[in-house]
C-alpha cells in the first residue's frame, strides 16, 4: 500500500503549492477533485479534455515531482432531479480525462433521485416504514439509478475507466449492501471506494465492512470521524448541525487517530483487513477536520499511517506438498 492524498484536502493552496507540501512529506500518488462538490481548485477538467497542450503541461508539472495521480474525483448528485445534468457533464468529462491520462480510476457518489418523477429535491430513504418507502426505492433505483449507471458503466469499459463508488450518507449507495447491489446489476466496473468515516458514524465496523467488500475496493480513503457522546447518547447519531458547530454536532471528521475507538491499533488492524480482502493501493488522505490546520492534519496522518503501513508484499508462503 502507499500513502496518497487527495488534492481538496489543501483546498486553500495553489496546485504548485500542493505539490510541494506532497513533496516534503514523501507522498507521491495524488487524487485530484474534478468538480460536483469541490470547486477544483487544482484543474479545470474541461480545458484539460479540450486542450492537448494544457494537458500535457499539467502532465508534466507533476512528472518533474515525481507525482503519480492514483484518481481523480467527480463526487456530487448527478442524479439530482433538478442540477443532476450539470454533475453528469463533469463526471462524464472525468472519465473522458481519466482516459486521456491512463488514470484507471474515478471516485463518485452513487447519486440520489427524488422520490417519484417531478419531484425537485432529493429523498434519503432509510427506514421500511411507512409503506410508501417501498414505491419511492424502487421508482430510485429501477427507474433512474439502474439504468443512468448502465450507461455509464459502457462509457467507463470504453475508456478502462472504473468506478470507486464512495458510500455516503444522503446518497442511494451508503453502506455494503447498496454498493453490492448496484455492482451486481452494474458489473465489476463498479467497485467501492471505501471511506471508513462513513461507517463510523453509521455505526459500522469498518473492518468488517472491509472483508465483506472482498474483491470489490477499488479505491481507499483516509478519513476518521468522531462520535461524540455527550450528544449521541441523547440524540443519537443523526444531527442537522452544519460544521462550523463542531462543538453541538453528534459526530465530526478528524484527523487520523483522533476519532474511531483505537486510534493507532485500529487503523493498522483495518490495513490489515483491506489487505486480506485483496486491496492493495493508495490511501488517500481526506483531510475535513474543521478543527485543525489543513497542513498540520495531513502531516500528522501521513506520520500516523506510516507508522502502521504494510508496504512490502506479506512473506509467508504455503509449503509446498
Amino acid at each position: 500500500m502507499r500513502i496518497g492524498l487527495l488534492t481538496d484536502s489543501l483546498s486553500a493552496y495553489s496546485l504548485d503549492g500542493v505539490l510541494d507540501a506532497a513533496e516534503a512529506l514523501g507522498v507521491a500518488d495524488l487524487e485530484f477533485c474534478t468538480g460536483g462538490w469541490s470547486e477544483a481548485p487544482h484543474l479545470d477538467v474541461f480545458e484539460l479534455v479540450s486542450d492537448d497542450r494544457l494537458r500535457g503541461e499539467f502532465e508534466a508539472r507533476l512528472a518533474d515531482r515525481g507525482m503519480r495521480i492514483s484518481a481523480l474525483n467527480a463526487n456530487g448528485n448527478q442524479l439530482h432531479p433538478v442540477t443532476g445534468p450539470q454533475v453528469d457533464a463533469v463526471v462524464r468529462a472525468t472519465v473522458e480525462l481519466a482516459s486521456l491520462l491512463e488514470v484507471p480510476t474515478v471516485v463518485l457518489m452513487s447519486g440520489l433521485p427524488g422520490g417519484a418523477a417531478g419531484e425537485r429535491t432529493p429523498n434519503w430513504i432509510t427506514t421500511s416504514w411507512p409503506p410508501e418507502t417501498q414505491a419511492i426505492l424502487d421508482y430510485q433505483w429501477n427507474e433512474v439509478a439502474l439504468p443512468y449507471w448502465a450507461g455509464l458503466a459502457e462509457l467507463g469499459r470504453s475508456r478502462a475507466v472504473r468506478f470507486a463508488v464512495e458510500m455516503h450518507g444522503q446518497q442511494l449507495v451508503y453502506n455494503a449492501s447498496s454498493l453490492l447491489r448496484l455492482r451486481r446489476e452494474v458489473g465489476d466496473i463498479v467497485g467501492a471506494n471505501l471511506d471508513p468515516s462513513h461507517p463510523m458514524w453509521q455505526g459500522a465496523d469498518p473492518r468488517q465492512l472491509a472483508r465483506a467488500l472482498t474483491g470489490a475496493i477499488h479505491h481507499v480513503h483516509a478519513k476518521d470521524a468522531r462520535l461524540q457522546h455527550p450528544q449521541v447518547d441523547v440524540d443519537g447519531v443523526l444531527g442537522t448541525q452544519p460544521p462550523e458547530e463542531a462543538g453541538e454536532r453528534p459526530w465530526n471528521y478528524v484527523t487520523l487517530g483522533r476519532g474511531y475507538p483505537g486510534g493507532q491499533q485500529f487503523w493498522a488492524q483495518f490495513l490489515a483487513d483491506l489487505r486480506a480482502a485483496g486491496y492493495d493501493g493508495v490511501l488517500s488522505i481526506e483531510h475535513e477536520d474543521v478543527l485543525m490546520d489543513a497542513l498540520e492534519g495531513v502531516e500528522q496522518s501521513v506520520a500516523l499511517l506510516r507508522s502502521v503501513l504494510p508496504s512490502k508484499p506479506p512473506s509467508w508462503r504455503p509449503a509446498e506438498i
